[in-house]
């Protein structure tokens, strides 16, 4: 790909005397969206698959519109619908195009209930007739087209309705929904944030079934918070939440046919009894359905196909696994209803072709590396397209396949992360693209080959800006720790001396499966480092055992024993980094949010005399207070695995706090409760240790919303500030023979 010379000189170091020159980042630059890159919103491709749709804001107007582009030219072609056109929208915030693409629904009013899922005002636009239509006149959920664009089903108070969009008539097909009882075709709180997904119902291939989940969470136990907002009183969150070893809500999986008008439940013949039921999907045949068992432990993943007409069922494929199976998203069903499955069966997450009967036709990908993402197949080459990791664990290129293996490309050529988004019919695809020193761009190229077609973004703006600022090169390496070789990246002061010492701050997450040592443009913490490093910090992180990409045998190297080597690691990291000439072992500190906060706060008990300081931000204190779906895939129930889930826990050891720590959540979080900050500040107040700590009243885990991000980073950076103490680099020590563990 085309590199422009200004950005291959980005992040270079500079003389002290250029850098004397240069500005400084600010805080208030950062969160006041001075860098803030330019992105694609909302694309999606035609189905003549030369031309693609995007959502605009027009600043003049100031109105929304969904605006069609060529491909090839990537001129404009059209405008589907403006805002200002329409009475009564003043905007909208996203729209979906039916299968059809005649209709158009557009999201208005639409407000957060949980991490994924919406409530929102939706209209009905119909591009032949340029007509206007209110779904519903409440807020209503997942609003989906039926595949011919005539009905449109969606949930409202816990049950189902569907709207004909030719009779005018709305029909309820459950009556049962009840709040914190009965949930019909949307997911529970748990299903939403650890399954990732919010619809639970699908419409079949001719749009005369639906199929969709109950939950019924009766006796799942409530959690509570507070919301204090502005009124004299009060109010209460309450909502339904199983934590590890409690009850989970009953899942029922029925179909609802529109010619009997009934509703059936489906049963299958599984060797368990309590189950999850995390994804659901209709094969071409408008008769059968599949659906994706998961045992409680999570060791077994079963899929099933169900005849809708006579219920007959037949397990297709079965996954087992000593620890764990992740669920896929990559299951996609070819004309003659063979289909495509990824699996880790080898030690890696691979491409697999199975027929209808659920017989293995071929491994389509194989090697010592990860598929990560998935993106299609195309019957007229017969070629299937995915993005993977094997130009090495940090990076991201997508590749073209043959179905039977045969006749790999790279289609990528540019070293970092490459995601693309393919035209519908393969001829195209739009490239998202960045490094380390790269801000995000967006090109078209060819999906034959990859060739470069046209640049479309590329955030050249924001390059030319940091140019005025001092910066420093991310430098990628490794550290050879515990026996294993962990992934590093570090940032310096752009006026580096390796003859003296530097303060250093360590960040990680650490979570399975997770990655933060990648080649891209991480923006917002990422200027945060660089105005960190321009104060005279290191920045580190090291992604440790049971992090990501690196193979099964590597992420679930932690199964049973969350946050135990995950630390480990990250002290036996600090220790070496301190024996480098330029660190100062004396000054290193370590944060972290969510299960980065565990990490930081037992790096700073456990690691007693390495660490100086650390924050924790909305921290997990104890896996017994976490969701079932998480933790106990990871660690199985506390019932059965005690010491694993007690061990690991820091408010059971506070008296093991030496150094200087920040404790921060949010009030208002519904994914890792403030109980977890409770009772952590609990047990080190009866410890008798001192520490600093800060609510944000009525915040989720993001913390964030008016100047809450900014006050937040201010917070940290004068606790980093205060804590590391004298940030002028100190006089050089010998270099030790452990410098050498670090590989470039």
């Amino acid at each position: 790909m085309f590199r422009k010379p200004l950005l291959s000189i980005l992040f270079l170091t500079c003389s002290v005397l250029i850098s004397a020159q240069k500005k400084t980042i600010t805080l208030e630059e950062i969160w006041g969206g001075a860098f803030r890159t330019e992105r694609m919103d909302a694309l999606h491709s035609l189905k003549n698959g030369t031309q693609y749709s995007v959502l605009n804001f027009n600043r003049n107007t100031r109105s929304t519109s969904v605006d069609v582009y060529d491909y090839k030219t990537l001129k404009k072609i059209k405008t589907l619908v403006d805002s200002k056109d329409l009475e009564g929208v003043a905007y909208f915030s996203n729209y979906t195009l039916s299968d059809n693409e005649t209709k158009l629904l557009l999201a208005t009013e639409v407000k957060p209930v949980y991490r994924r899922s919406t409530l929102g005002i939706f209209y009905i636009y119909d591009l032949n007739t340029k007509s206007l239509e209110k779904l519903s006149e409440e807020r209503v959920q997942e609003p989906t087209f039926s595949p011919n664009g005539t009905k449109v089903a969606y949930g409202f108070e816990n049950n189902l309705y569907i709207k004909n969009l030719i009779s005018g008539e709305t029909i309820q097909i459950t009556f049962d929904g009840e709040k914190n009882k009965i949930i019909n075709g949307i997911t529970d709180w748990v299903y939403e944030e650890e399954f990732a997904f919010v619809r639970a119902f699908e419409w079949n291939a001719d749009g005369s079934k639906v199929a969709f989940l109950k939950f019924d969470e009766t006796d799942v136990p409530e959690f509570s918070m507070d919301i204090y907002g502005q009124e004299l009183y009060q109010t209460q969150q309450v909502f339904k939440y199983p934590k590890a070893g409690e009850k989970n809500a009953v899942v029922s999986l029925h179909i609802y046919d529109f010619n009997t008008e009934r509703s059936n439940p489906v049963e299958v013949e599984k060797s368990y009894n309590d189950f999850y039921i995390p994804r659901i999907n209709w094969t071409n045949d408008a008769d059968i359905l599949c659906a994706q068992y998961l045992n409680r432990h999570q060791n077994q993943l079963d899929l099933w196909a169900i005849n809708a007409n006579s219920t007959m069922t037949k397990r297709l494929v079965s996954e087992v696994d000593k620890a764990y199976v992740d669920v896929t998203d990559n299951l996609t069903f070819l004309d003659d209803n063979s289909f495509i499955w990824t699996s880790e069966k080898d030690g890696y997450n691979h491409i697999y072709h199975y027929d209808k009967y659920g017989s293995l036709i071929n491994q389509v990908t194989t090697g010592e590396w990860d598929v990560t993402a998935y993106y299609g197949y195309d019957k007229k080459t017969n070629r299937i397209y995915y993005q993977s990791v094997e130009n090495g664990s940090i990076n991201r290129d997508v590749y073209a396949i043959n179905l039977d293996g045969t006749q790999k490309i790279r289609l990528t050529k540019s070293e970092g992360t490459n995601t693309a988004s393919f035209s519908a019919d393969f001829s195209y695809f739009i490239n998202t693209f960045s490094n380390a020193t790269t801000p995000t761009e967006y090109t078209l190229n060819s999906a034959q080959d990859g060739a470069l077609v046209k640049s479309i973004i590329d955030n050249d703006r924001v390059a030319e800006k940091l140019a005025d600022y001092n910066t420093s090169k991310k430098e990628f390496s490794t550290i050879r720790v515990n026996g294993n070789d962990l992934n590093m990246w570090m940032i310096k002061p752009v006026d580096f001396d390796p003859n003296k010492q530097y303060p250093l701050l360590m960040y990680q997450y650490s979570g399975p499966g997770s990655q933060e040592v990648a080649n891209s443009w991480n923006g917002t913490n990422d200027y945060w480092y660089q105005m960190l490093a321009q104060q005279g910090y290191i920045i580190a992180c090291v992604d440790g055992r049971g992090t990501g990409f690196k193979g099964a045998e590597f992420k679930k190297s932690t199964y049973m024993n969350l946050v135990k080597y995950e630390t480990e690691d990250q002290i036996a990291a600090a220790k070496q980094l301190g024996q480098l000439p330029y660190i100062d072992a004396e000054r290193i500190g370590v944060w972290g949010w969510s299960f980065g906060g565990h990490m930081s706060t037992n790096c700073l008990l456990k690691g007693s005399g390495v660490f100086k300081m650390a924050i924790a931000v909305a921290p997990v204190t104890s896996w017994r207070f976490y969701d079932t779906i998480y933790t106990e895939r990871y660690m199985r129930t506390p019932q059965e695995n005690p010491s694993g889930y007690d061990d690991n826990s820091p408010f059971n050891y506070p008296e093991k706090l030496e150094g200087d720590y920040l404790l921060i959540h949010g009030s208002g979080d519904d994914n890792v409760h403030l109980q977890h900050t409770m009772r952590m500040v609990e047990a080190l107040i009866q410890a008798d240790k001192q520490f600093e700590w800060g609510i944000y009243p009525d915040k989720n885990h993001g913390i964030y919303g008016g100047n809450t991000r900014l006050h937040l980073y201010k917070k940290m950076t004068n606790f980093i500030g205060k804590t590391l103490g004298d940030k002028r680099p100190k006089t050089p020590k010998k270099e030790n023979a452990n410098r050498q563990k670090i590989k470039g």
